[in-house]
């Protein structure tokens, strides 16, 4: 049943950020609790982490590698791509280079889970990219959006210290020490991050209602672009590469869905509002087309499915 609710991930979010375009007003007064409640995000992707989660890097370290790194160079440089070629504005166009410099989003690990790829797998890449993305998101951005407008960046490294790596280090922390307590609230992490991420993309989409009915179509096409070139490329250039098709399905959903929550976040507390808006409509879409591909490739088991390797992902997904 809470399986169920949390697929239906797009469909909340919908339904939400209707009732926040409507009334805007109602969800306009939350703007400063964003920051909290993504790192309540990031606190619950701690909880959920074990150092076993780290040591198994050294496991699959080519993959790891090929994911992170397609990560940090295709989508920044697609991000930049779209926005020359569909001639974004200024603010728009810093929205689509946060979405696209920073770390894979955790929605990675469920849709991995449905399509029959390595969880495990894409729990470490997610893990990661996340800790790199403290150091990595201030720098790629400064280097594709500095001609654009000034980059705080190490005041954005600070708050990324704050707002992810604090959080998560510190789950990872609780985990250790209290890990059968911890245990007993696991299933119901991914909800709490559900709600946090809808009820963020809810506020957002109050605070641009203009913004979204008048550029509303040109930044969805943007994001559509962005987050399909990313799953292409994960999994395409992950079979080029010689892996495993459970790996190369991994290493899509790490390309392809972004941590866009927190490009929403830096946004908020760096640039404009409407900075914001690729960000929001990217967590609404990439759950969207994560979900619809994780539904075929459901129906189509990996050739190296093992009856072995189901029963380990079957158990890291519990």
């Amino acid at each position: 049943m809470l399986n169920r609710i949390i697929q239906l991930f797009p469909l909340w979010a919908l339904m939400l950020s209707a009732i926040a375009y409507t009334t805007p007003e109602g969800f306009s007064q939350f703007k400063p609790a964003i920051i909290p409640l993504l790192s309540l995000i990031m606190l619950s992707m701690g909880l959920t982490l074990t150092l076993q989660d780290f040591s198994r890097v050294a496991k699959s370290l080519k993959a790891v590698v090929l994911g992170v790194s397609l990560q940090y160079l295709v989508m920044p440089l697609v991000a930049i791509g779209i926005v020359y070629a569909l001639q974004l504005n200024t603010t728009l166009s810093i929205g689509m280079i946060l979405v696209g410099c920073v770390a894979g989003g955790t929605a990675s690990n469920v849709m991995c889970f449905l399509a029959k790829g390595d969880v495990a797998l894409s729990i470490s890449m997610t893990a990661i990219s996340t800790l790199l993305g403290v150091v990595l998101t201030p720098f790629l951005v400064s280097l594709y959006a500095g001609q654009l407008v000034d980059i705080p960046v190490m005041a954005m490294m600070l708050n990324l210290i704050k707002i992810v790596l604090a959080p998560v280090l510190l789950g990872l922390a609780i985990n250790m020490i209290f890990g059968k307590a911890v245990k007993t609230i696991q299933p119901i992490l991914p909800l709490i991050s559900m709600l946090a991420i809808i009820f963020i993309i809810a506020v957002i989409v109050a605070l641009n209602k203009t913004q979204i009915s008048l550029l509303g179509p040109i930044i969805l096409l943007a994001v559509i672009l962005h987050n399909s070139i990313g799953l292409l490329s994960g999994y395409w250039v992950a079979r080029w590469c010689g892996c495993q098709e459970r790996i190369c399905r991994t290493i899509a959903f790490e390309v392809g869905l972004q941590n866009s929550g927190l490009a929403v976040a830096l946004a908020m507390k760096f640039f404009a509002p409407g900075a914001a808006l690729a960000g929001t409509l990217f967590s609404i879409w990439h759950n969207i087309s994560g979900s619809i591909l994780a539904s075929i490739w459901c129906r189509r088991p990996p050739a190296d499915d093992t009856p072995h390797s189901r029963v380990h992902n079957e158990q890291l997904s519990n």
